[in-house]
C-alpha cells in the first residue's frame, strides 16, 4: 500500500485536492444562491437540492471545459510549435510529428512498448492521437453539459422576473453563455503562455516542470 501511495502520490493528491474544492465551492455556492433567495424574498434551498441544481452544474462544467481545452490546445499546438528556453516545448529541431523510430512506433517498437504501438493503420494512428482526442472530447461533453446546464439556469431566473425563456438556439447567442465562456477561456490560455515563458528564465528546484536550476536560459526541452 505504501509503495502504490509513492508511485501515485501526484495523481492522489490532487485528485483528493480536487474532491476538497469541489465541496468547498458547492457549500460556497449554496451560500451564495441562498443569500440571492433571500435578498428576493424566496425560501433558501438544501445542500441536496443545490448540487442538483442547473446553477451548480452550469458553474461546475464552464470551468471543467476550459480546463481540457487548454490541455487540448497544448498537446496538439505543442507537436508543431516550440519555445526556445522553455521546458514546456519539444526541442527546436523536433517539430512536427516525428520519425516512427523517434517514437518507438511500428517496426520500432520495443518489447516493452505498448500493444498499439506495434500496430499500423488506424489503430496506430488512434493510439498515436489518443490523448489529445480524449482531452478534445472531455472538453465538447464539458461545454455541451455548460451549455444545457447554462441555459437552465438562465431560463430559471428569466421566469422568476416573469420574462420569456430563450430556446437553445437563442441561449448560444445570448451575451450569457459567452461571457460565461470567454471569460474562463482567457485566463486558461493566460496560464499556458505565462508557464511556457517564465520557466525560460526562472527555476523551481527539482520539479520536473522546470529545468535545472543551472541549465542555460537557452536549453529547451530535455536539453539539460
Amino acid at each position: 500500500m505504501k509503495r502504490f501511495v509513492k508511485e501515485n502520490a501526484l495523481g492522489l493528491t490532487f485528485g483528493l485536492l480536487f474532491l476538497v474544492v469541489l465541496v468547498g465551492q458547492a457549500f460556497a455556492g449554496l451560500a451564495d444562491y441562498n443569500q440571492q433567495q433571500l435578498a428576493e424574498g424566496l425560501q433558501p434551498i438544501g445542500f441536496a437540492r443545490y448540487v442538483t441544481s442547473a446553477s451548480f452544474g452550469a458553474d461546475v462544467a464552464e470551468n471543467w471545459q476550459s480546463e481540457y481545452l487548454q490541455f487540448f490546445l497544448f498537446i496538439f499546438l505543442t507537436v508543431w510549435l516550440v519555445q526556445k528556453g522553455s521546458p514546456e516545448s519539444k526541442q527546436l529541431d523536433k517539430v512536427g510529428r516525428e520519425s516512427d523510430k523517434d517514437q518507438k512506433v511500428g517496426p520500432y517498437a520495443q518489447e516493452d512498448s505498448p500493444k498499439w504501438a506495434h500496430a499500423s493503420g488506424f489503430k496506430l494512428f488512434l493510439f498515436s492521437n489518443s490523448l489529445g482526442l480524449v482531452m478534445g472530447a472531455i472538453f465538447v461533453v464539458s461545454w455541451v453539459a455548460q451549455f444545457v446546464a447554462g441555459r437552465a439556469a438562465f431560463n430559471e431566473e428569466q421566469l422568476g422576473n416573469l420574462e420569456d425563456p430563450m430556446s437553445p438556439v437563442q441561449y448560444l447567442m445570448a451575451p450569457d453563455f459567452w461571457n460565461r465562456t470567454l471569460q474562463n477561456w482567457q485566463s486558461e490560455l493566460l496560464a499556458v503562455a505565462s508557464m511556457a515563458i517564465l520557466a525560460i528564465y526562472l527555476r523551481q528546484r527539482g520539479s520536473s516542470q522546470s529545468k535545472p536550476v543551472g541549465s542555460p536560459h537557452t536549453a529547451t526541452g530535455d536539453e539539460n
